[in-house]
């Protein structure tokens, strides 16, 4: 098998429960891939069941990369993640095999396709100052407040999203300027790279609705509540890190603490990852060039695969 070596990248995108990694096995057995994880939750070590990261038996069967790369106590920025993808796609293609790229981080993919702007750097002094306002008044406040200096970001991040509020709040401080005038102005510091997009989405969102319920349902049979015991009892990690606040486990996390019962952490679990699956839709109808497959289709594997077939000319 052979590609030309600027070939476009092979994107599989969707929302959570859509099938993806179902799609990702049918390929493989095709032809000689290996998977890029494209996804800010599978990255952190000991969180398997929560992530639906692909079971050990899969990950014998074809190579994945960028699972399981980081501790749950560490942070990962989405220029680590584009450095990282670009070095593996390389490291691949060496191999003469075919990268191919499956997940629902949708800023990956972006950062990925487009480039990154050239905002300023994290400080370390800054940041530290903002996470103790915002462990005072919490992050709803810390919204209220970057809608007063940036609205049009404000307006896209969830008024919980701390990570997302922390860095735009951090960049005005660096810079004195909204990170949303930073990225108008700024051309991509980093060169685009060609992709196809092969988006598998509902077209009957009830029927998403219910896979993710059963989803999550199948999750605590596994011992997902488990595998949250034993990240809170590490006793170094807690909500205010990204890999705590992954759907799934904040509400069991909340729920450990005393502020919600197990009804109530499962209802509003399933709930965010609903508005998880939404916001990733809203992202990917931003891509007009996407190759869109209906996600609840009985042929919708078959579909890509075939998809595939068509865009790569692979036999």
């Amino acid at each position: 098998m052979s590609l030309p070596a600027q070939a476009p990248l092979i994107c599989i995108a969707g929302p959570t429960a859509s099938g993806k990694s179902a799609a990702a096995r049918a390929i493989a057995q095709r032809w000689p891939v290996e998977i890029i994880n494209v996804d800010s939750a599978t990255i952190y070590r000991g969180m398997d069941i929560g992530t639906a990261k692909p079971a050990i038996q899969e990950r014998a069967e074809v190579t994945h990369h960028l699972l399981d790369i980081l501790d749950p106590a560490e942070s990962y920025s989405v220029a680590s993640f584009r450095r990282d993808a670009l070095q593996c796609v390389r490291d691949i293609q060496s191999r003469g095999r075919l990268p191919l790229l499956v997940g629902g981080t949708m800023m990956y993919f972006k950062a990925l396709r487009d480039g990154l702007n050239d905002l300023p750097a994290a400080d370390p002094e800054i940041r530290k100052a903002l996470e103790a306002r915002a462990a005072a008044e919490g992050w709803p406040a810390m919204h209220v407040w970057l809608k007063t200096i940036d609205p049009i970001t404000a307006q896209r991040l969830s008024p919980n999203d701390s990570q997302r509020i922390g860095r735009a709040l951090e960049i005005w401080q660096i810079s004195g300027q909204p990170m949303s005038a930073l990225l108008g102005a700024t051309q991509p510091a980093d060169e685009p790279v060609a992709t196809i997009t092969l988006s598998l989405e509902p077209l009957e969102r009830s029927l998403l609705h219910a896979r993710i319920a059963e989803r999550f349902d199948q999750m605590l049979e596994l011992g997902l509540l488990a595998e949250v015991q034993a990240l809170q009892a590490r006793g170094d990690l807690h909500p205010g890190l990204p890999s705590v606040r992954c759907v799934g486990y904040r509400q069991l996390w909340a729920m450990l603490e005393g502020e919600l019962n197990l009804k109530q952490a499962r209802e509003q679990a399933i709930s965010a990852t609903r508005q998880l699956a939404k916001r990733q839709i809203t992202w990917l109808r931003s891509q007009p060039e996407r190759h869109i497959i209906d996600a609840c289709s009985p042929s919708a594997i078959d579909q890509v695969v075939q998809a595939i077939a068509d865009f790569t000319g692979l036999p």
